[in-house]
C-alpha cells in the first residue's frame, strides 16, 4: 500500500491562538509560501485558546499583582509590568491592522472594553498596592489608573464586592478603564476562517504521530487522519509547534538537543460561572485579588465580567487542580510519558523543590462546593450557592528546565524552543500565553527567518507600528497607538455607548 507523502513549505500543529498568529503574520509576510495546519479536534481554539478555558484578560498587566513584586528594600518593580503591557500594544496593532484590511470583521466578537481592577484587603496589602499605583501611574502605559481606599468610593466601583461586607479590615482598589476582555477562541476561528480565504489548508481531526529530520535537513512529519485511519508523511522546511500542552511531547520526538533537560508540570483548573442575571448585571470589571501563600501565579484569584458568544457572564476563579494530562482532552498517561532519560533529573529536583506546590494543588483538588462559596464570598460576601456552576477549565503545562536558579526550576511564563538552525520551534509554557502571541510568534520569526528579518521589517512596522521601539520610553507614540487601536477595535466609551 503507498503512503502519501508531500512537500510544503511551512507545517503548523496545533490551531490555536499561536499558529492563527503565526500563519496570520507569515501570510502578510510570504504570501506565496504555502501552509498546511494540522489539529487533533474537530475545530480551531478548542484546547487552551477556547474561551471557556482561559480568562481572556488580555493580560497587560493592569490589575496582575504577582507582575509587580516588592524588592527587599520595599520598593515596587515594575519591568515585568511593563514589558508584558508593551507585549499586548503588539497584539492590539497587529489585529488592528487585520481590521483595518478586512481580513477580519466585527472586533467587538473578540475584544470588548472593560475596566481592570486590582482589589486587597489588610494593612500590609493596601500599602502595598499604594506603593504600586505610585509606581505605575507615573509611566505613560498606565495612565489614568485610580486609587481609592475609601470604601463609598469602592461601592461606586464595585457595588457587587462592597455590598454586605462586615470585615473592618483596611480594603483599598486601583482601577483604570483601558483593560479589555479577549474572547481568544472568538479571535482563533476568526482568524483560521482569514487564512482559509488565503488558501492555508487546514486538516482537523488530525493527529502528529512523530517529527523526524530528513537527510537534506527539513522534517518530516508523520500524521494520521483520525477519522480515516490513513497514515500521511508531510516534509517541511519549517515546523512549528504551537499545541499547548500537547507540544512538550512532540517536541521530545523531534531529538534536537534544545528539547533535552526540559520537563512540564500540569496544573489544571476550576472556574465558577454565575447563571443569575440580576447578580451578572451588577458587575463589570475584571478584579483581581492577590494569590494566597504558597499559590502559583497562575492561582490568582479574581472576579471577572466576560463577553462570550456576544452575552455578558461572571466568572470566579481558578481554582487550580492536579491531572497528569497535558491538554484536557489529553491522557492520563502524559506526565509519566513525558518524564525521559535526559530530563528525569530535572524534573526530580523539581518535585523537591515544588513540595508547597504539590500540597497547594492536593488541598485545591479537594475542596468541597462549600469550601469553593467561601473563597467566592471573599470576593462577593452575599453569594449564593445556587447562583454558581462550576466549569472545567484548560490544562497548563508549566516548563521545568535547569536555570541559573539551579536544577529542576519551575518557569511561570510563555518560552519558545527552537532548533539552531531554525527549523523548528515549539511554544511552551501558560501565563501571560495568548495575549502576547503576536510578541512571541515576532520572536520566532527573528529566531527561525534571521535572513528574512530585513526583508520583512517594513512589512512588519506597517502592521505593528511600535515594532522594535519601546512605548515606554515614546510617550507619544504610545498615545497615537492606543488611541488608533482603540477606535480601530471599537473600545472607546463613546463607541460602546452607542453599540448597547
Amino acid at each position: 500500500m503507498s503512503v502519501k507523502q508531500t512537500k510544503t513549505d511551512v507545517i503548523l500543529i496545533g490551531a490555536g491562538t499561536m499558529s492563527a498568529t503565526l500563519g496570520s503574520l507569515l501570510k502578510e509576510l510570504a504570501p506565496e509560501w504555502e501552509i498546511k495546519v494540522f489539529e487533533k479536534l474537530a475545530g480551531p481554539g478548542e484546547e487552551s485558546s477556547n474561551e471557556w478555558n482561559n480568562a481572556g484578560t488580555g493580560h497587560s498587566a493592569l490589575c496582575e499583582l504577582n507582575y509587580t513584586p516588592e524588592k527587599s528594600d520595599g520598593s515596587i518593580d515594575i519591568r515585568k509590568a511593563v514589558k508584558v503591557n508593551e507585549q499586548f500594544q503588539l497584539s492590539r496593532q497587529f489585529w488592528s491592522y487585520l481590521v483595518n484590511n478586512n481580513l477580519i470583521q466585527n472586533p467587538q466578537e473578540f475584544i470588548m472594553p472593560l475596566p481592570h481592577m486590582s482589589l486587597v484587603e489588610g494593612e500590609k496589602n493596601v500599602t502595598f498596592l499604594k506603593k504600586r499605583f505610585e509606581a505605575l501611574s507615573n509611566n505613560p502605559l498606565f495612565q489614568g489608573m485610580e486609587f481609592s481606599d475609601d470604601p463609598g468610593k469602592l461601592k461606586e466601583w464595585v457595588p457587587l464586592i462592597m455590598e454586605g461586607r462586615t470585615s473592618n479590615e483596611p480594603i483599598a482598589a486601583t482601577k483604570i478603564d483601558s483593560g479589555t476582555d479577549v474572547n481568544f477562541g472568538a479571535l482563533t476561528r476568526a482568524l483560521f476562517d482569514h487564512l482559509k480565504r488565503k488558501n492555508v489548508e487546514v486538516h482537523y481531526k488530525h493527529s502528529v504521530q512523530s517529527i523526524k529530520r530528513t537527510s537534506e535537513g527539513s522534517w518530516k512529519v508523520k500524521v494520521k487522519d483520525i477519522k480515516s485511519g490513513e497514515i500521511q508523511y508531510h516534509i517541511a522546511k519549517f515546523v512549528f509547534i504551537g499545541a499547548g500542552g500537547g507540544s512538550l511531547p512532540l517536541l521530545q520526538k523531534t531529538g534536537i538537543p534544545e528539547s533535552k533537560h526540559i520537563g512540564g508540570f500540569p496544573v489544571s483548573g476550576l472556574f465558577m460561572v454565575c447563571k443569575n442575571p440580576e447578580v451578572i448585571a451588577q458587575h463589570e470589571a475584571k478584579v483581581y485579588g492577590k494569590a494566597k501563600v504558597g499559590a502559583p501565579p497562575m492561582s490568582v484569584p479574581h472576579l471577572d465580567t466576560r463577553f462570550i458568544d456576544n452575552k455578558k457572564t461572571l466568572l470566579f476563579g481558578p481554582f487550580a487542580g492536579f491531572s497528569p494530562k497535558f491538554l484536557k482532552t489529553g491522557s492520563n498517561l502524559d506526565l509519566i510519558s513525558s518524564v525521559k532519560p535526559n530530563n528525569v533529573l530535572t524534573m526530580l529536583a523539581a518535585g523537591v523543590k515544588e513540595m508547597k506546590l504539590t500540597k497547594y494543588l492536593i488541598q485545591q483538588v479537594m475542596l468541597s462546593n462549600e469550601k469553593r462559596m467561601e473563597e467566592l464570598r471573599e470576593f462577593i460576601p452575599n453569594a449564593k450557592i445556587e447562583d454558581w456552576d462550576t466549569v472545567v477549565a484548560g490544562q497548563r503545562v508549566q516548563v521545568i528546565k535547569d536555570t541559573d536558579a539551579g536544577k529542576g526550576t519551575l518557569q511561570f511564563g510563555t518560552e519558545v524552543v527552537s532548533a539552531a538552525d531554525g527549523s523548528i520551534a515549539a511554544l511552551l509554557g501558560a501565563s501571560p500565553g495568548a495575549s502576547t502571541a503576536v510578541h512571541v510568534m515576532l520572536e520566532v520569526l527573528e529566531k527561525c527567518f534571521p535572513q528574512h528579518m530585513k526583508e520583512w521589517e517594513p512589512k512588519i512596522k506597517e502592521m505593528i507600528p511600535s515594532y522594535g521601539v519601546s512605548l515606554m520610553e515614546n510617550p507619544e507614540l504610545f498615545e497615537e497607538i492606543h488611541t488608533s487601536t482603540s477606535r480601530i477595535l471599537g473600545l472607546s466609551r463613546e463607541l460602546q455607548l452607542q453599540l448597547s
